[in-house]
Protein backbone atom coordinates (compact mmCIF):
# COMPACT_ATOMS: atom_id res chain seq x y z
CA UNK A 1 0.00 0.00 0.00
CA UNK A 2 1.04 3.44 -1.14
CA UNK A 3 -0.09 6.83 0.51
CA UNK A 4 -0.59 9.74 -1.35
CA UNK A 5 -0.10 13.38 -0.74
CA UNK A 6 -2.57 13.71 2.19
CA UNK A 7 -3.93 17.47 3.62
CA UNK A 8 -5.57 17.78 6.80
CA UNK A 9 -7.18 20.98 5.76
CA UNK A 10 -8.91 19.36 2.84
CA UNK A 11 -10.38 16.25 5.33
CA UNK A 12 -11.67 19.14 7.88
CA UNK A 13 -13.24 20.86 5.17
CA UNK A 14 -14.98 17.36 4.20
CA UNK A 15 -13.32 17.90 0.35
CA UNK A 16 -10.72 14.89 0.43
CA UNK A 17 -8.04 16.49 -2.03
CA UNK A 18 -6.75 12.97 -3.65
CA UNK A 19 -7.73 9.50 -2.90
CA UNK A 20 -5.69 7.50 0.34
CA UNK A 21 -4.77 4.66 -1.81
CA UNK A 22 -5.70 4.78 -5.49
CA UNK A 23 -4.43 1.15 -6.72
CA UNK A 24 -2.25 2.95 -8.59
CA UNK A 25 0.22 5.09 -6.61
CA UNK A 26 2.73 1.73 -6.17
CA UNK A 27 5.49 2.71 -8.17
CA UNK A 28 7.06 -0.53 -10.42
CA UNK A 29 4.44 -2.99 -9.27
CA UNK A 30 4.06 -6.57 -10.68
CA UNK A 31 0.53 -7.63 -11.98
CA UNK A 32 0.09 -11.15 -13.38
CA UNK A 33 -0.75 -11.60 -16.96
CA UNK A 34 -1.02 -15.32 -17.55
CA UNK A 35 0.35 -18.48 -15.45
CA UNK A 36 1.22 -22.03 -17.47
CA UNK A 37 0.75 -25.09 -15.53
CA UNK A 38 2.10 -28.25 -16.86
CA UNK A 39 -0.21 -31.36 -16.23
CA UNK A 40 -0.46 -35.03 -16.61
CA UNK A 41 1.77 -36.06 -19.41
CA UNK A 42 4.02 -32.79 -19.12
CA UNK A 43 4.49 -30.75 -22.55
CA UNK A 44 7.22 -30.08 -24.94
CA UNK A 45 7.32 -26.32 -24.86
CA UNK A 46 5.47 -23.27 -23.00
CA UNK A 47 4.21 -20.58 -24.85
CA UNK A 48 2.41 -17.37 -24.01
CA UNK A 49 0.91 -15.17 -26.98
CA UNK A 50 -1.12 -11.88 -27.15
CA UNK A 51 1.16 -10.52 -24.35
CA UNK A 52 -0.54 -6.87 -23.99
CA UNK A 53 1.55 -3.83 -24.71
CA UNK A 54 0.78 -1.52 -21.61
CA UNK A 55 3.31 -2.22 -18.85
CA UNK A 56 7.12 -1.40 -19.09
CA UNK A 57 8.67 -4.39 -18.34
CA UNK A 58 7.91 -7.91 -18.32
CA UNK A 59 8.98 -10.64 -15.50
CA UNK A 60 8.67 -14.65 -15.80
CA UNK A 61 8.76 -16.69 -12.77
CA UNK A 62 8.77 -20.16 -12.93
CA UNK A 63 9.58 -23.45 -11.10
CA UNK A 64 10.83 -26.15 -13.91
CA UNK A 65 11.95 -29.42 -14.33
CA UNK A 66 12.16 -31.41 -17.47
CA UNK A 67 12.35 -35.40 -18.70
CA UNK A 68 15.99 -35.70 -19.72
CA UNK A 69 17.00 -39.26 -18.50
CA UNK A 70 20.23 -40.29 -17.01
CA UNK A 71 21.75 -36.80 -16.08
CA UNK A 72 20.44 -34.15 -13.44
CA UNK A 73 20.53 -30.68 -15.39
CA UNK A 74 19.46 -30.20 -18.57
CA UNK A 75 18.88 -26.40 -20.61
CA UNK A 76 16.09 -24.63 -21.68
CA UNK A 77 15.91 -21.49 -24.07
CA UNK A 78 13.60 -19.11 -25.25
CA UNK A 79 12.84 -17.60 -28.30
CA UNK A 80 10.81 -14.11 -29.08
CA UNK A 81 7.40 -13.83 -31.89
CA UNK A 82 8.59 -17.37 -33.07
CA UNK A 83 11.88 -15.80 -34.56
CA UNK A 84 13.84 -18.55 -35.90
CA UNK A 85 16.74 -16.07 -37.59
CA UNK A 86 20.57 -15.98 -36.10
CA UNK A 87 19.88 -12.83 -34.32
CA UNK A 88 19.88 -13.90 -30.67
CA UNK A 89 23.16 -14.32 -28.54
CA UNK A 90 23.32 -15.13 -24.32
CA UNK A 91 25.87 -15.75 -21.62
CA UNK A 92 25.64 -17.44 -18.51
CA UNK A 93 27.94 -17.60 -14.93
CA UNK A 94 27.41 -20.94 -13.35
CA UNK A 95 28.25 -22.32 -9.92
CA UNK A 96 28.03 -25.64 -8.67
CA UNK A 97 28.25 -28.94 -9.55
CA UNK A 98 31.10 -31.44 -7.21
CA UNK A 99 33.84 -30.99 -9.85
CA UNK A 100 32.85 -28.11 -11.15
CA UNK A 101 33.07 -24.81 -8.68
CA UNK A 102 32.86 -22.08 -11.31
CA UNK A 103 32.11 -22.22 -15.27
CA UNK A 104 31.67 -18.79 -17.43
CA UNK A 105 30.24 -20.15 -20.98
CA UNK A 106 28.38 -17.94 -23.64
CA UNK A 107 26.10 -18.60 -26.96
CA UNK A 108 27.55 -17.50 -29.89
CA UNK A 109 26.56 -14.45 -31.57
CA UNK A 110 24.42 -15.88 -33.77
CA UNK A 111 22.28 -18.25 -31.89
CA UNK A 112 18.10 -18.61 -33.24
CA UNK A 113 17.49 -18.64 -28.98
CA UNK A 114 18.59 -17.48 -25.92
CA UNK A 115 19.29 -19.82 -23.79
CA UNK A 116 18.72 -19.72 -19.80
CA UNK A 117 21.82 -21.93 -18.19
CA UNK A 118 21.50 -25.47 -16.69
CA UNK A 119 18.55 -26.45 -14.62
CA UNK A 120 17.32 -29.61 -13.21
CA UNK A 121 16.07 -33.49 -14.71
CA UNK A 122 13.46 -35.81 -13.31
CA UNK A 123 16.62 -37.83 -12.24
CA UNK A 124 16.09 -36.05 -8.46
CA UNK A 125 12.03 -36.63 -9.07
CA UNK A 126 11.20 -34.27 -6.09
CA UNK A 127 13.55 -31.18 -6.87
CA UNK A 128 12.55 -28.33 -9.12
CA UNK A 129 14.65 -25.84 -10.44
CA UNK A 130 13.35 -22.02 -9.55
CA UNK A 131 13.96 -19.52 -12.17
CA UNK A 132 13.02 -15.49 -12.57
CA UNK A 133 13.77 -14.12 -15.55
CA UNK A 134 13.50 -10.05 -16.29
CA UNK A 135 12.88 -8.66 -20.02
CA UNK A 136 13.85 -5.41 -20.26
CA UNK A 137 11.67 -2.76 -22.26
CA UNK A 138 9.99 -4.94 -24.42
CA UNK A 139 8.11 -3.22 -26.30
CA UNK A 140 10.22 -0.26 -26.87
CA UNK A 141 10.94 -0.16 -30.75
CA UNK A 142 13.96 1.78 -30.82
CA UNK A 143 16.13 -1.05 -29.26
CA UNK A 144 17.10 -4.45 -29.33
CA UNK A 145 15.77 -6.67 -26.07
CA UNK A 146 17.71 -7.46 -23.24
CA UNK A 147 16.95 -10.34 -21.18
CA UNK A 148 18.45 -10.94 -17.19
CA UNK A 149 17.87 -13.57 -15.06
CA UNK A 150 18.77 -16.72 -12.37
CA UNK A 151 18.07 -20.15 -12.09
CA UNK A 152 18.93 -22.61 -9.38
CA UNK A 153 18.30 -26.07 -7.60
CA UNK A 154 19.68 -28.24 -4.97
CA UNK A 155 19.54 -32.00 -4.82
CA UNK A 156 20.02 -32.48 -1.08
CA UNK A 157 22.75 -34.67 -2.25
CA UNK A 158 24.68 -36.11 -5.55
CA UNK A 159 22.53 -37.84 -7.89
CA UNK A 160 22.26 -39.06 -11.46
CA UNK A 161 25.19 -39.52 -14.18
CA UNK A 162 28.62 -37.13 -13.22
CA UNK A 163 27.57 -36.85 -9.72
CA UNK A 164 25.56 -33.61 -9.35
CA UNK A 165 24.22 -31.94 -6.66
CA UNK A 166 22.75 -28.88 -7.68
CA UNK A 167 23.87 -25.64 -9.80
CA UNK A 168 23.30 -21.99 -9.65
CA UNK A 169 23.16 -19.94 -13.28
CA UNK A 170 23.33 -16.56 -13.51
CA UNK A 171 22.84 -15.29 -17.54
CA UNK A 172 21.43 -12.77 -20.10
CA UNK A 173 20.45 -12.29 -23.44
CA UNK A 174 20.11 -10.70 -26.60
CA UNK A 175 17.71 -10.71 -28.94
CA UNK A 176 18.41 -8.27 -32.15
CA UNK A 177 15.11 -7.09 -33.14
CA UNK A 178 13.28 -3.15 -32.48
CA UNK A 179 10.22 -5.43 -32.84
CA UNK A 180 7.71 -5.72 -29.59
CA UNK A 181 7.66 -8.16 -27.75
CA UNK A 182 4.23 -10.19 -28.01
CA UNK A 183 5.13 -13.74 -28.09
CA UNK A 184 7.61 -16.05 -26.33
CA UNK A 185 8.13 -19.78 -25.93
CA UNK A 186 10.33 -22.24 -24.24
CA UNK A 187 12.01 -24.97 -25.43
CA UNK A 188 14.32 -28.01 -23.75
CA UNK A 189 17.59 -28.55 -25.15
CA UNK A 190 18.21 -32.60 -24.59
CA UNK A 191 14.59 -33.85 -23.05
CA UNK A 192 11.51 -33.64 -24.79
CA UNK A 193 9.19 -32.92 -22.44
CA UNK A 194 8.82 -30.07 -19.44
CA UNK A 195 7.34 -32.52 -17.03
CA UNK A 196 3.77 -32.34 -14.69
CA UNK A 197 3.99 -29.69 -12.31
CA UNK A 198 6.03 -27.49 -14.21
CA UNK A 199 4.92 -23.74 -13.78
CA UNK A 200 5.33 -20.29 -15.36
CA UNK A 201 3.88 -17.20 -14.35
CA UNK A 202 4.12 -14.07 -16.83
CA UNK A 203 3.85 -10.74 -15.29
CA UNK A 204 3.48 -7.03 -15.74
CA UNK A 205 5.45 -4.36 -14.89
CA UNK A 206 4.61 -0.80 -14.43
CA UNK A 207 7.52 1.96 -13.54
Amino acid sequence: MAITNLSTSSLVSGVKRRRVWDQNAVANSFFSIATYNVGAGGTSNIEFTNIPQDYTHLQIRGIIQTNRPSYVVDVVRMQFNSDTSSNYSSHRVRGGYDTTPTTVSSGAPSDSVIYLGDLNSGVASNVFSSVVIDIIDYKDTNKYKTVRGFAAFDCNGTVGTGSYSGTSNFFSGNWRSTNAINSMKFTIISGTAFNQYSSFALYGVKA
